[in-house]
C-alpha cells in the first residue's frame, strides 16, 4: 500500500442526512461501505422517528466554535490541517496525521467540537451534534491530496455555507 499523505474526512451533523435520504446514503452494515444506496422514503421516515433530538444545524457562531475547537485539537496532537470547511450540516477536513488512524482523528475532532459547542451558551447543549461515523478517505498521492484540498477550499463557490 502506498504511503498515506493525508485523510479526507467528511461527516454530517446529527439528523441532517438519514438512512433512506433522497440524496442517496451509505448503509453502514454493508461490507463495501462506499456503495450509495437509492432513496427509501419509508426507511427515512423510520429513522426520523427514532431520533432522540431535532436535527443539529450549525449557525455561523456555532460553526466558528466547532472549527476553532477542531483546529486546537489538531494542533495539540501535532496533526496538520490542510483544508477545513465547517458548514451548517456537515464538515470537510483534509488533514495529515501520520501517527493516527483516520477514525481517531475524526473522533477527537468531533469530541472537541462537541465539548466546545456544549460549553458555549449561544449553541445550547445537545447530546448529539454529529452523525455516528463519516467518510474517511486515504489520500495516497500528491494529486489526491491536492484534489481534496481544492474540493474543500472551493465549497463556498459551489453553494451557500448554510447548505
Amino acid at each position: 500500500m502506498a504511503d498515506v499523505l493525508g485523510y479526507f474526512l467528511t461527516w454530517t451533523t446529527y439528523g441532517t442526512w438519514l438512512p433512506g435520504d433522497a440524496r442517496g446514503w451509505i448503509d453502514e452494515h454493508r461490507v463495501h461501505g462506499d456503495v450509495v444506496e437509492p432513496p427509501n422514503p419509508a426507511l427515512e421516515a423510520q429513522a426520523r422517528e427514532l431520533m432522540k433530538e431535532p436535527p443539529a444545524i450549525l449557525d455561523p457562531p456555532s460553526r466558528t466554535i466547532a472549527e476553532e475547537a477542531m483546529r486546537a485539537a489538531c494542533e495539540e496532537f501535532g496533526w496538520t490541517i490542510r483544508a477545513m470547511e465547517v458548514r451548517s450540516n456537515h464538515v470537510h477536513v483534509v488533514v495529515t496525521a501520520s501517527d493516527s488512524s483516520p477514525g481517531k482523528v475524526m473522533g477527537v475532532m468531533k469530541a472537541r467540537a462537541t465539548k466546545a459547542l456544549n460549553l458555549h451558551p449561544a449553541s445550547g447543549a445537545r447530546e448529539r451534534w454529529w452523525t455516528k461515523d463519516g467518510s474517511k478517505r486515504l489520500l495516497t498521492s500528491p494529486a489526491a491530496l491536492t484534489a481534496a484540498i481544492r474540493y474543500v477550499e472551493n465549497q463556498d463557490q459551489r453553494r451557500p455555507k448554510d447548505s
